[in-house]
């Protein structure tokens, strides 16, 4: 494996029981991008996560964090991974500066002024008891832990949850401004929309199964669109059903409603056969291009991944 690449992964399954965690995942993350991890709860995030760090023992398959093995090399790996877990669980009663100086000494010693800029930033007020925050303010504590000494990996287990929108905002300048850095994040989510803003490419878990690997405005391409489209005179809604990726047509007089899965071309190549007033597109919710995949579509990301190994 090149040092290009900071996540590999082959074959990698975990079954708890005869009940599947995740199973033949074959995953790369490139060195130096956001990688945004998908899926509804419980479709194997937090489990591949935790395989990754080794907290569990694969079923079978391997994987290969920052050139490393993460059993054999564990303690290494860890001093150069940030890492923020789906359910935090802080021990004692101190405060929370008294605590991220406990962690910034464990990794050998951080700038304290990164500290409290990084606090700042999610307006966090350090001299409180860890014991006493909200679930956000405590989310807060552990970003700060994952990005305090700037690692090389930022594995990041649904980041944004109990945040509030602005500092989800500030959250998101933090994932750019590693990126910059030449730091690689990996962050799971069952939210399309966190990581819209931030990441190169998006891995769609779905059942366990890798569903696909997309750039994320390749997959706003493939996003379903709402169409309205506006003529001279009555048409005839049989002449726009049978258009492929055009579904849900309803026509009322001259106005034509639908749904386009892909590409406008073959609609707009049909109504120009009839004189058109006015044509709306919503733009692409890739939410709902999410929830296509998840819900309606087949395995059908194995071409996905093919095409983001050759560089899509």
């Amino acid at each position: 494996m090149t040092s290009d690449i900071a996540v590999h992964t082959e074959g990698l399954t975990k079954f708890y029981g005869a009940r599947r965690g995740i199973e033949g995942l074959d995953l790369e993350v490139r060195a130096g991008e956001v990688m945004g991890f998908l899926g509804p709860n419980g479709a194997g995030k937090t489990t591949t996560i935790r395989l990754l760090l080794d907290f569990l023992r694969p079923t079978r398959g391997r994987a290969v964090v920052l050139g490393l093995d993460p059993r054999r090399d564990k303690a290494v790996l860890h001093r150069r991974i940030g890492y923020l877990p789906g359910e935090l669980a802080f021990p004692g009663r101190g405060r929370a500066d008294e605590l991220l100086r406990f962690f910034a000494d464990a990794r050998g010693g951080v700038a304290w002024s990164h500290v409290t800029e990084l606090a700042d930033r999610l307006e966090l007020d350090l001299s409180r008891p860890v014991h006493t925050l909200s679930k956000g303010n405590k989310q807060k504590v552990g970003l700060v832990q994952a990005f305090m000494h700037q690692p090389a990996l930022l594995i990041l287990d649904e980041p944004t949850s109990g945040l509030d929108p602005l500092v989800q905002h500030e959250f998101l300048g933090m994932v750019r401004d590693a990126r910059a850095a030449g730091q690689t994040v990996f962050m799971s989510s069952h939210v399309l929309a966190e990581v819209q803003q931030s990441a190169d490419r998006v891995a769609i878990v779905r059942d366990g199964r890798l569903a696909a690997v997309e750039r994320v405005e390749s997959l706003g391409r493939r996003a379903v669109r709402t169409v309205e489209i506006h003529f001279d005179d009555p048409v005839d809604a049989a002449e726009f059903t049978v258009l492929p990726g055009v579904s849900d047509v309803v026509v009322s007089g001259p106005v034509l409603r639908c749904t386009v899965d892909g590409r406008l071309d073959p609609l707009v190549k049909a109504a120009a056969r009839h004189s058109v007033v006015d044509l709306l597109s919503a733009e692409p919710d890739l939410e709902e291009t999410f929830l296509s995949f998840y819900y309606h579509s087949e395995p059908h990301g194995e071409g996905a991944v093919d095409a983001a190994r050759a560089g899509a």
